[in-house]
């Protein structure tokens, strides 16, 4: 029986066009009807609001993210950030910073003490400014994927509860 249903569901798939948001391919799990569109909750998550309804409040501290929102009751503890925020503010912050230092070095004679004085200053509040506003784009893309519980499986879970042969 099993069988047929996953042979049913590969013609399905294959012959009628397929979008990850509306099925799923367990036998057990109940169909993912609403659409979690990526840009809307990767930007409400930029805005440091809830990827859901985007009114309540991402964090409860600068990077400390609450653990339910205060308007939808959307539960917002699963997420998994780890280091991804920091490397991408990194990144942004020293191209950006790197490419305004090499256009105002060649235009200007500035001396290193003024180099120093503007340069360091601007990397640490720029980095300051923008990490919790990609902490929150992550936050969102983890939503809007339904990753790490936001409305699939657990890391080496099944869709029905049980442990997955494809963990190990």
């Amino acid at each position: 029986m099993a069988t047929a249903r996953r042979l049913s569901y590969i013609r399905e798939v294959v012959f009628s066009g397929f979008h990850p948001t509306m099925t799923t391919i367990s036998d057990t799990a109940p169909a993912v009807t609403d659409a979690r569109p990526i840009p809307n909750a990767m930007l409400r998550g930029a805005l440091m609001r809830c990827p859901h309804c985007g009114t309540g409040h991402l964090y409860r501290a600068y990077l400390k993210v609450a653990d339910a929102c205060p308007a939808c009751g959307e539960e917002l503890h699963h997420h998994r950030a780890d280091d991804a925020p920091p490397y991408v503010t990194i990144f942004f912050v020293g191209h950006l910073v790197i490419a305004s230092l090499l256009a105002v070095d060649i235009a200007y004679d500035w001396p290193v003490w003024l180099h120093m004085a503007v340069w360091l200053p601007l990397t640490v509040v720029l980095c300051l400014a923008l990490l919790p506003m990609f902490k929150g784009a992550l936050i969102g893309l983890q939503w809007a994927l339904r990753m790490h519980g936001f409305g699939g499986p657990e890391i080496g879970e099944a869709a029905s509860g049980r442990p997955s042969i494809m963990a190990s």
